[in-house]
């Protein structure tokens, strides 16, 4: 859906030069067009204007003095800076065009008719004046000579393999009687001019030459093979023209064909069968095809045609025609007319061999042409809902429009047509926001048709509906109607008939006002003109465009482009260069675009496609290269784009690796667009969207999600861009179109929890006009079942960064009961009985379903059926909850409203068997009302509810309560059923102590029993967990004897005794068994120095002092000191070997390290005798009773076992192992600093203080060495190896080779806590009275 769009003109007018021209060919590499007369040849530069070189051959004698020679073939050969040329007396000459030097390099004396260079320029091809071929090389050596006529078919003919005579083959449309028709061979067309026709393929592989055969007189086509042998002959074909042309890609060969009633194009295979053609827009006999061209990259066909000469005196033309094919249509795409008569004559016309689509002319009086086109797709510019998205393409003198707003329709077809007295060479649409749908379209006679939409008085017959049309089809669609046609009024008509094409670039403005753009014809400078509309002095219905302004622009204008929103208009210069066009202005300048940085913008390379756009508050050019580079402003942001558009706040892009990208604009900067261009994958899902291989960007529609995209073949295909649909949605939620969004996103798929996440707040606030909208029972419906706690918002479509519309929602009730309830109160407020089914949903959909409500309201509904036209049944009601709910789960349900009319319902809509639920309902139909209740709570597992109403049936039901109670342990509940002081309550409460002394909660039990009045109970249970306050508070219920009570108190103090609660069995002994002595020695034995002295005096046994205390101080302190000289020896001894250990491993060779790393996880395997001796070996040694380094040293002991490492020597991680014995020791002394500082005070006060002195010395040297060590153990490097661990989850492979290069044993994670120094405090031990 692309037109043609003429960039640039190039005008080299009277060149200086002797002769008239007769044909020229191109210098690409040098930029230079060489062209050849009668007289000789010249070289000029169409650029500077210049004549650069001249070469006569008639003073040489190749071409005669009279004038009447002529040049038949003009080459320039690259790699040998010379130029071949053939002249029709049959010689063939190279000329050096820097030297001037003439060498002839071959002659034919029978004359040259063709000469033809094959495209890689390794052979030349010579036709005769005696009908032969000669084949040559480079360097003109003669590889073979042919007859141009050959009887045989060639190498491809084709075999009969006998499958049926012609005569009994299917004839399609023609009939039967084609079977019988006889070929007839017609002679060439009058006006062929007998000579050859040689074309190659564009691989130089094959040759087609064209040749009137002598023996019918008609054309044929012969296909010959580098090898100069012949492959095919093409099959006899009436009419047939001399034009020829091999497409460069290969597939067909091109010639024409005059018909009975037309003139087609017609397309050859490779092997002479005829494959597809197209027609001329012309009538029979009355243009001739001088000339078929294709472009370089074989997707343009130009056709030279020419005016037979009909009447006498009248005007004739020649036309180049410019044709393109898409979905298997021809277009014409250009049309340009030039006279027959005078300077404007065409001689002849190329196509570019390097830029595909620049096209050369030369007319007859040295006159040079050169036009550049591009693709462009013409679409409507308007960004609201009145703008149609039109897009109109250019077909002849038709304009075939299509409108995607209301249907999408493929190419060739479309909406409606424009028809067109001459074939259309540019449309433009209005640039105005509002008035987008208005087109103009400017065709081959310089004349502006002006179409508007709107009422028009009557039907336009220029005006045609397309494939909208039809038998009983209305149309809803508002077509054009032509308003007027302007012819432009040329300053000089002499400009209009030696160009036909004087003005590009245009561009509709204003109502009445038009820019357009022409290029000087003498220098590189191009105008800007304004043409205004202005009615016309000779016909109303005609106009005239008058040039009311011009403004000169130093450099060649390729583009222009105007934002409708801005009215901006940028003009793009060759070299790249971005002008602005101050249009609106009384002075109409023109002034350098500036970038943001307010630096002049200059596109590295000049971009066939440029727009306008908003980014981020900046106005920025846009540019696309035919190479793929897309730019923004002088910024490179990608180099595989294929296409771009802009719509509204978006950029839409595709690329080369078949995705369609589309980023926002509003607050979008550069570096963010480069950002999202160049990573191939995208974090939000929006963004990006994989397309068809070779799609481009047709059109966007405003206000809507639809993305029209074509394929290379010509198809269409919609997407809707998920950025597209997520924009559109959330306009139309923020404007509470709720209907218009449901829609969209019911169709494309969107989560329907957007409606209510995009503005929570809104959306509660405006249900009622959401149900008002949707209006229908089934859509509310699929809202609900959609319906899902997930904030969408948050997860699924992420909102654009500078949306401030999200508010975040309450979260201390549930978004689910939110809108049920809410949508719920609206659907009753409204219309309760037409949404009955959608009111049942939100009950079911509700975070805990209310069934038993809906099953109620079905209920309701079948007793009282309502008389309202559009209420729902009861069966239609509970057959619609059949599909939400599962049927079981709503039959329990049922069950536990204890409605057995609702069950029987329920029930006989399922699939169950009445042989089942009959009896069982019978059953229950004949208890009494709690018990059956009782019966069906059991039976739906609902023991809570049964007990209930089993607590109700009366006592003779308890004991099966009591056993439901005890077999689903529901005692706390069945608690809350019995009055405190009843005789079921006490049950309960029995076996619930019972239960929880079985479940071993000795105590809860006891309090459970205590409660209830069971005190024996309770003291048992009380003994068991040693709580001896509660044994004794309940022993004193229980009212026992002084004996009882002082046996109960030494039972008691024994089992403290056990678990080393010293004090509270002294408290035991002394209150309730009157045993102070046995209290005192309990206390010597727990340390608690100080409380068994309060003892001895409160009872005034001051005996027990010197029989008791003083020999267990003592000996405490012999302990102490003997435990602290053993660690102390342990301490040294580790941490000497420590450091051993540290500097074998620094002098280790790599080869044991290595072996260590390999062995090192099988450390838990070796013995740990050592260890285990080392942690225990001093707990053995000091167990008196009346000391707690006893059940230290046990405590230790377990640590030891419990160890990972070995200690014993030369075994792999010893230095860990011994980190951690050394720590533990450090740890073991640090704690005895409590017991020390209270045995000290003992010393002192009974005057033990050589032995308090002693003790506290030694304790503190013990602590001083420690605390002088911890820096030499623990190191800085080991405290860095602990935080940065070498193996782990955030280690690497590179990281741990080389934790193994520096000699390091890799530490596991685990064993990090070793690394780390144990903290001494310094709290205040000593007594300072013993220094």
């Amino acid at each position: 859906m692309r037109n043609l769009k003429l960039l640039r003109t190039l005008e080299f007018r009277d060149i200086q030069a002797p002769g008239k021209p007769q044909c020229f060919s191109l210098r690409t590499e040098q930029g230079t067009v060489l062209i050849g007369s009668e007289r000789g040849l010249i070289e000029v530069d169409p650029v500077t204007r210049e004549v650069k070189n001249e070469i006569p051959l008639v003073a040489e004698g190749f071409l005669p003095e009279d004038g009447s020679g002529c040049i038949v073939g003009i080459q320039d050969l690259l790699d040998q800076e010379s130029v071949c040329v053939a002249t029709a007396s049959g010689d063939v000459i190279l000329c050096n065009l820097g030297t001037h030097q003439l060498e002839c390099v071959g002659s034919v004396s029978s004359g040259i008719s063709v000469m033809s260079w094959s495209p890689d320029q390794e052979l030349v091809l010579l036709a005769t004046g005696q009908q032969t071929l000669i084949m040559m090389t480079r360097d003109f050596e003669p590889i073979m000579e042919q007859q141009i006529h050959q009887d045989d078919f060639g190498e491809s003919k084709f075999v009969t393999v006998g499958w049926g005579k012609k005569e009994t083959q299917f004839h399609g449309s023609e009939g039967r009687q084609a079977a019988f028709q006889m070929q007839l061979h017609e002679s060439a067309l009058p006006w062929d001019d007998h000579r050859p026709r040689v074309t190659w393929r564009g691989d130089g592989q094959f040759f087609a030459v064209s040749v009137v055969c002598p023996e019918t007189g008609a054309r044929k086509v012969r296909v010959w093979n580098r090898e100069f042998a012949l492959q095919s002959t093409s099959e006899p074909v009436a009419g047939l023209g001399p034009a020829l042309a091999w497409k460069p890609s290969g597939s067909l060969i091109a010639s024409t064909q005059d018909k009975p009633n037309q003139q087609d194009v017609v397309f050859f295979e490779k092997n002479g069968l005829l494959h597809g053609h197209f027609t001329l827009p012309f009538f029979k006999d009355e243009v001739k095809v001088n000339d078929l061209l294709w472009n370089a990259d074989s997707s343009v066909l130009a056709v030279w045609l020419e005016d037979l000469q009909r009447e006498e005196h009248s005007a004739l033309k020649t036309y180049v025609q410019l044709w393109t094919i898409g979905n298997y249509h021809w277009y014409l795409k250009q049309s340009l007319p030039f006279s027959t008569s005078g300077k404007s004559k065409i001689v002849s016309l190329m196509w570019d061999p390097v830029t595909p689509y620049r096209l050369h002319i030369l007319c007859q009086g040295w006159h040079y042409l050169c036009y550049d086109w591009h693709w462009t797709t013409d679409r409507s510019s308007g960004d609201n809902s009145s703008d149609l998205a039109n897009v109109a393409v250019i077909d002849g003198n038709r304009v075939l429009v299509t409108v995607f707003r209301q249907t999408v329709i493929p190419p060739p077809m479309c909406t409606y047509r424009l028809l067109l007295p001459h074939p259309a060479n540019q449309v433009m649409f209005f640039a105005h926001p509002t008035k987008s749908n208005d087109l103009a379209v400017l065709d081959a006679s310089n004349q502006i048709s002006v179409y508007k939409c709107g009422d028009s008085p009557s039907v336009d017959p220029t005006v045609k509906l397309g494939a909208v049309g039809g038998n009983g089809f209305k149309v809803a669609l508002r077509t054009p109607h032509l308003e007027k046609r302007y012819t432009i009024q040329f300053e000089n008509s002499e400009d209009q008939e030696v160009n036909p094409l004087k003005f590009s670039l245009l561009t509709w403005i204003e109502e009445d006002i038009f820019l357009a753009i022409s290029h000087s014809q003498s220098s590189s400078q191009s105008v800007i003109h304004h043409l205004t509309m202005v009615p016309s002095e000779m016909d109303e219905e005609q106009g005239q465009l008058n040039v009311s302004s011009s403004v000169t622009v130093d450099g060649i204008i390729i583009s222009m482009c105007c934002s409708p929103k801005t009215k901006s208009v940028a003009v793009q210069l060759v070299d790249g260069q971005i002008l602005k066009y101050l249009w609106e202005s009384p002075s109409l300048t023109v002034e350098p675009w500036k970038n943001p940085g307010g630096f002049p913008v200059q596109f590295p390379y000049p971009c066939t496609q440029i727009e306008l756009a908003m980014i981020g508050g900046e106005e920025c050019v846009l540019g696309l290269t035919d190479r793929c580079r897309f730019f923004i402003n002088d910024t490179e942001v990608a180099s595989n784009i294929t296409s771009f558009a802009v719509y509204d706040d978006f950029l839409l892009l595709t690329t080369h690796s078949h995705t369609c990208q589309c980023f926002p604009l509003r607050d979008a900067s550069l570096k963010t667009l480069q950002a999202g261009l160049c990573s191939n994958h995208t974090s939000n899902g929006e963004v990006l969207r994989k397309v068809e291989r070779g799609s481009r960007i047709v059109t966007v529609v405003p206000q809507d999600t639809k993305l029209i995209l074509q394929m290379p073949r010509g198809n269409l295909e919609v997407v809707h861009h998920r950025a597209l649909v997520l924009t559109q949605i959330r306009k139309w939620l923020d404007k509470l179109m709720f209907k218009e969004a449901f829609e969209c996103m019911r169709k494309l798929r969107i989560n329907l929890n957007l409606i209510h996440d995009h503005n929570p707040k809104v959306f509660l606030e405006n249900v009622e006009t959401f149900i008002r909208q949707i209006d229908s029972v089934n859509h509310i419906n699929l809202f609900f079942t959609e319906l899902k706690e997930e904030d969408v918002t948050k997860t699924m479509y992420p909102p654009p960064v500078n949306s401030s519309i999200q508010l975040s929602r309450d979260t201390s009730e549930k978004k689910l009961d939110l809108i049920c309830d809410a949508m719920r109160a609206a659907m009753e407020n409204i219309n309760p009985h037409k949404y009955c089914l959608s009111i049942l949903t939100s009950h079911v959909k509700k975070t805990t379903p209310e069934l038993e409500i809906v099953l109620q309201k079905v209920h309701e509904l079948q007793e009282n059926a309502p008389s309202v036209p559009d209420a729902v049944s009861a069966e239609e009601a509970l057959k619609y909850l059949l599909l939400l709910v599962d049927v079981n789960e709503l039959y329990d349900h049922s069950l536990g409203t204890y409605d057995f009319d609702l069950v029987l319902m329920v029930a006989e809509k399922s699939q169950k068997d009445p042989k089942e639920y009959l009896p069982f309902l019978n059953t229950l139909k004949k208890m009494e009302t709690n018990y059956q209740r009782f019966t069906i709570d059991k039976h739906l597992k609902r023991f809570e509810k049964a007990i209930g109403h089993l607590s109700k049936c009366g006592p003779e039901y308890f004991p099966e309560c009591l056993n439901l109670i005890k077999d689903k342990n529901l005692y706390k509940e069945a608690l809350k059923l019995y009055p405190p002081n009843s005789q079921q309550y006490q049950a309960i409460s029995i076996a619930y102590g019972e239960h929880l002394v079985q479940e071993q909660l000795h105590e809860p039990a006891g309090l459970v029993f205590a409660r209830c009045g069971a005190h024996s109970k309770a003291l048992s249970a009380f003994l068991t967990c040693g709580s001896w306050q509660q044994a004794l508070c309940v022993a004193a219920q229980l009212d026992l004897t002084k004996d009882q009570l002082a046996d109960l108190g030494r039972t008691l103090a024994g089992k403290l005794v056990q678990q080393r609660k010293y004090s509270d069995a002294a408290i035991v002994l002394e209150q309730y068994a009157q045993d102070y002595e046995e209290a005192v020695l309990l206390l010597l034995e727990g340390a608690a120095w100080e409380e068994a002295l309060r003892l001895v005096y409160k009872y005034n046994r001051l005996d027990i002092i010197e029989t008791n205390i003083k020999p267990s101080i003592l000996e405490a302190q012999k302990n102490y000191m003997a435990f602290l000289d053993s660690e102390t020896a342990i301490f040294s001894r580790h941490k000497n070997r420590l450091l051993v250990v540290r500097e074998l491993k620094e002098q280790a060779p790599q080869a044991h390290l290595d072996e260590e790393v390999t062995h090192g996880q099988e450390s838990d395997l070796f013995s740990e005798t050592s260890s285990v001796v080392s942690g225990s070996e001093m707990s053995g040694r000091y167990s008196h009773s009346n000391s707690r380094i006893s059940a230290r040293s046990s405590k230790n002991r377990r640590k030891a076992e419990r160890k990972k490492h070995s200690l014993k020597e030369g075994s792999p991680q010893e230095d860990l192992a011994l980190l951690e014995a050394l720590s533990e020791v450090v740890q073991s002394t640090e704690k005895l600093k409590d017991e020390v500082h209270r045995l000290l005070k003992m010393l002192f006060l009974f005057e033990f203080d050589e032995q308090g002195r002693e003790l506290q010395t030694a304790f503190e040297g013990a602590l001083q060495l420690m605390e002088r060590s911890l820096p030499e153990i623990w190191t800085l490097a080991y405290q860095q190896n602990s935080t940065t661990p070498v193996l782990g989850p955030n280690s690497t492979a590179n990281s741990i080779m080389a934790s193994y290069q520096q000699q390091k044993t890799p530490v596991p994670v685990l064993d990090a806590e070793i690394f780390i120094p144990p903290k001494m405090d310094r709290t205040q031990w000593k007594l300072s009275l013993l220094e």
